[in-house]
């Protein structure tokens, strides 16, 4: 598998991950926990809860995928790719119906135009 692809798929985990873990983060279980005085309790909830458990672990995966990528290139060209998440999340967000604003949309083009750069090297 290209290194590319090994990227792309590092990255692809990590959104995963982000939306698994607001998905946690919202629910109603653990919004209540989060109400009341923090406690041990507050992070045992949290932690056990199965979103939270699930981006907890698409991270980890992502992670491991990542030594992949650093396996075969310098961390000065690889880790500019990181920007494309963004680029993800921000598409992502969107079709679930988060409000993206137009300046939003232009700072997440100005960084994807900034990893074109970085891969021409």
């Amino acid at each position: 598998m290209s290194t590319l692809l090994i990227a792309v798929l590092s990255i692809l985990l990590s959104v995963a991950a982000q939306f698994s873990l607001k998905a946690g983060m919202s629910s109603s279980t653990v919004r209540e926990v989060l109400s009341e005085p923090f406690g041990p309790m507050t992070v045992f909830s949290v932690m056990t809860n199965k979103y939270v458990l699930g981006g907890f672990l698409l991270y980890g995966l992502g992670a491991i995928v990542w030594l992949g990528v650093l396996s075969r290139w310098d961390v000065s060209k690889a880790y500019p790719l990181v920007g494309l998440g963004f680029a993800c999340t921000v598409a992502l967000g969107f079709a679930l119906g988060e409000q993206v604003s137009l300046m939003r949309v232009l700072g997440v083009l100005l960084i994807c135009l900034g990893v074109f750069v970085v891969s021409r090297t």
